[in-house]
């Protein structure tokens, strides 16, 4: 259901996730619509910066001297890692929602920001609202929710600052997780903005169990009611 929100300004924090130029370069990785994935996200940065609200980044950097890798994980012919490979400019933040500041930026090595020992040292003293946007919307976007939830996190998801490699992807990563999405709340970045500037917005709030009940054909409409 739909209801009116407003956020503390100095318990929430703003999450820039894999914002990466590997998702516009890398024709194995391309997000459906990253340019405006990226515009929104800035948009996002831009409230936030004007109202004192952390900007938090996080990319990954698959670096197997650190974290060596896992059972079943892709390789390239070399070896190396098959995506996010450090000592490419492949991994770089793209240039709209570059870090500004003294604002942080975390490399992972796993999906969820949460497995960062960096991140959870500097959240030691966790947000009460993390708003989130970022890609791919099914892998690290989720995996950094469904953690931050589990450590009492309320999670802000910008749907469309969220991509995935196509239309359909991020619409129903965004259904699966709006579905599970306890404490937290769906809007679209016109929304989030306003309410990073101070402004109570209406969002979607999660009331019962999986009420989002989907079929290839209502994907689309199922998405618009959130």
């Amino acid at each position: 259901m739909h209801q009116d929100l407003t956020l503390p300004k100095d318990r929430t924090a703003l999450l820039l996730i894999d914002m990466q130029e590997e998702h516009r370069q890398d024709e194995r990785y391309l997000v459906h619509g990253y340019d405006t994935v990226l515009a929104n996200a800035a948009r996002l940065a831009a409230s936030a910066r004007a109202t004192g609200v952390p900007v938090l980044h996080a990319a990954y950097l698959r670096d197997f001297t650190l974290v060596p890798p896992r059972p079943f994980e892709p390789v390239d012919a070399s070896g190396a890692p098959a995506f996010s490979a450090p000592g490419t400019s492949l991994t770089d933040i793209c240039a709209e929602v570059a870090p500004e500041g003294d604002e942080m930026v975390f490399y992972k090595n796993d999906l969820s920001c949460f497995t960062d020992a960096a991140f959870l040292d500097h959240l030691r003293q966790l947000p009460e609202w993390l708003i989130v946007c970022g890609v791919w919307a099914e892998a690290c976007v989720a995996a950094t929710i469904r953690d931050a939830i589990a450590r009492g996190v309320r999670v802000l998801l910008v749907k469309d600052a969220t991509g995935s490699g196509t239309e359909a992807m991020q619409q129903t990563a965004v259904l699966n997780l709006a579905n599970r999405l306890y404490g937290g709340a769906v809007c679209d970045t016109a929304a989030a903005c306003a309410m990073l500037e101070g402004r109570s917005a209406s969002v979607w709030r999660l009331q019962g169990a999986a009420p989002l009940r989907y079929e290839p054909d209502t994907i689309g409409s199922e998405y618009a009611k959130l």
